[in-house]
């Protein structure tokens, strides 16, 4: 019976310190990113999704990150690298935690990526999905505020695309701003952003 007790001890000892470890590695990326360092923040991300094969968090930031970088790229061959790098670590956190809104959200950026670089090429192609991944995320979370707030905005730019009224998806951001407002992370590790964002598309509905 002691046997058995210390062998217990020293496996909630191990796990506990590996939690640590985890939570400590993707802190440090985090004070990363913040800096600006962007690519070193990645490598972090890397390093982490390397050890702790069970968690979705670190490809969740690698794709986030490489979708972020993205956003007005000009060069296909580098665009190319950095979104097939993104849908990568997409397709690997959604095998380690299979749907996920907050997943979805940041599918539906990296097909959003592809359609703001080329529409004509790739609109046709992606246009349903984004729209199905965002009806699909938003009827599982209604009240996150990613999903609220990054459905109007695609809802709104495929309006001003089309020549349609925006304000009911200025509406809607708005309503995602007072989500922001309360929302809770499941940790602070897990996504907690786009609030900024949010409130700079509301003043753009307003001038």
């Amino acid at each position: 019976m002691k046997n058995l007790i210390i062998i217990l001890l020293v496996l909630v000892s191990g796990v506990a310190t590996a939690q640590a470890n985890f939570e400590k590695g993707m802190q440090k990326a985090f004070s990363l990113w913040q800096e600006g360092k962007v690519d070193e923040a990645e490598n972090v991300f890397e390093r982490i999704s390397n050890a702790e094969i069970d968690q979705w968090l670190p490809h969740y930031y690698i794709a986030q990150i490489n979708s972020n970088k993205s956003w007005g790229q000009k060069d296909e061959t580098t665009l190319k690298a950095q979104l097939d790098k993104a849908q990568e670590h997409i397709n690997s956190a959604m095998a380690l935690s299979k749907d996920n809104p907050e997943i979805m959200v940041l599918q539906a950026h990296v097909f959003t990526n592809w359609v703001a670089y080329d529409g004509m090429t790739y609109g046709m192609k992606y246009s349903g999905k984004i729209t199905e991944l965002y009806s699909k995320a938003s009827a599982m979370a209604p009240e996150n505020p990613r999903v609220v707030f990054s459905k109007a905005e695609w809802g709104m730019g495929s309006a001003k695309y089309f020549g349609q009224d925006t304000k009911p998806f200025c509406a809607e951001i708005e309503k995602s701003i007072e989500l922001f407002a309360n929302f809770k992370p499941e940790s602070e590790l897990h996504p907690n952003w786009g609030a900024n964002r949010a409130q700079a598309v509301v003043k753009s509905c307003n001038e």
